[in-house]
């Protein structure tokens, strides 16, 4: 039999990183919201994608720093004294993550099921997700929502952020149709080509569009994006490490489309609505593509796995090798980008008659 989450009035959601998977956690818990609007929820989070994510509604954020190390954990224990929940969703498996649930006082502690709980996940939870094959990372979460008794598991997303920011964007994007390139990732071997990058941008000035590039102030981001603009035979708009988060949400949501590989912008978008050509070899995009935007996936990761491997593989299996993403070609990029100008110019002419 099912266990009644009916009468719950805390919870604790662990999921500390990284910008993409907490844009997925917040469909999970707004859709818990909505089953539970008196709930009390706390979500432990790293800190930096609390800066994303702390003007949502109705949550108290409490903020592990791992660059503290061993303190980090001590902190975490003092923040949370005194506080037991009814409920803690662990969603992390990670040791680090796991190292920190124990921190956390619950009566009931979900994990996922067995063949997704690693790093010792299984031994500091007592209650588990329904098995999922081949799940989105995206309903693996909502797995969680599910297990205590939410019906609506439709993924929608409301994360506020400041006028100042919202006003930033629309002037910086205005009433142009703009191509947003989010070209960086976290790692570099999962990043395209920059001569690749300036080819589709071109095409994309070509046919009308602005292009600004969007990224982080890491030394990598700022020199791919150089290095990007000097292969371009275009100049465009370059604000790489000259948003915060919640800036740069801002301007993705005013974006005509987007385009990147996987990384944390990619799904930031999603959240936002806004389209996105997604740039796939070393992950599954079945996996980790954008959530409403697969038809526009670009991905050569099935060719990628059945040269690496002889056998099927597991579904969250990675691609090896530094150069996979030169495989992806740029006039399949543009066939993409000729997709959705066609669709969008067929919802455009429908309006009109």
């Amino acid at each position: 039999m099912k266990a009644d989450f009916s009468a719950i009035r805390s919870l604790c959601l662990l999921r500390l990183s990284a910008i993409g998977d907490v844009c997925h956690a917040v469909a999970m818990v707004q859709a818990i919201q909505k089953q539970y609007p008196d709930l009390s929820i706390t979500w432990v989070i790293g800190k930096i994608e609390y800066q994303l994510l702390k003007h949502l509604p109705g949550i108290e954020f409490v903020i592990f720093d791992k660059s503290k190390g061993w303190r980090s954990y001590v902190q975490l224990r003092r923040d949370l004294h005194g506080q037991r929940f009814d409920v803690l969703l662990h969603m992390q498996v990670a040791l680090r993550a796991t190292i920190a649930s124990l921190m956390i006082k619950a009566r009931v502690r979900v994990g996922f099921d067995k063949a997704r709980a690693k790093e010792g996940q299984w031994l500091v939870t007592n209650h588990a997700v329904e098995p999922l094959a081949t799940p989105h990372v995206l309903d693996g979460f909502m797995g969680f929502a599910n297990a205590i008794g939410v019906e609506d598991l439709t993924p929608s997303w409301n994360i506020p952020v400041p006028q100042a920011d919202t006003d930033f964007a629309k002037r910086l994007v205005g009433d142009d149709k703009v191509l947003v390139i989010c070209a960086a990732a976290s790692k570099a071997e999962r990043n395209w080509l920059p001569e690749r990058y300036a080819a589709v941008a071109d095409y994309a000035i070509d046919q009308g569009y602005r292009v600004i590039l969007c990224g982080g102030p890491s030394a990598l981001e700022q020199t791919l994006a150089d290095v990007i603009q000097s292969h371009s035979q275009q100049p465009f708009d370059n604000q790489v490490g000259k948003t915060s988060l919640t800036q740069l949400l801002a301007v993705l949501k005013q974006a005509t489309i987007v385009l990147a590989p996987d990384t944390g912008p990619l799904h930031m978008a999603v959240t936002q609505g806004t389209p996105v050509i997604g740039l796939y070899a070393h992950s599954n995009p079945g996996r980790t593509g954008p959530y409403f935007s697969r038809q526009y996936t670009v991905s050569v990761y099935p060719q990628v796995i059945a040269k690496q491997f002889d056998a099927p593989v597991k579904w969250g299996t990675r691609a090896k090798g530094e150069h996979l993403m030169a495989i992806i070609e740029v006039d399949e990029v543009i066939a993409s980008f000729k997709q959705f100008c066609a669709e969008q110019y067929t919802v455009s002419a429908a309006g009109l008659r």
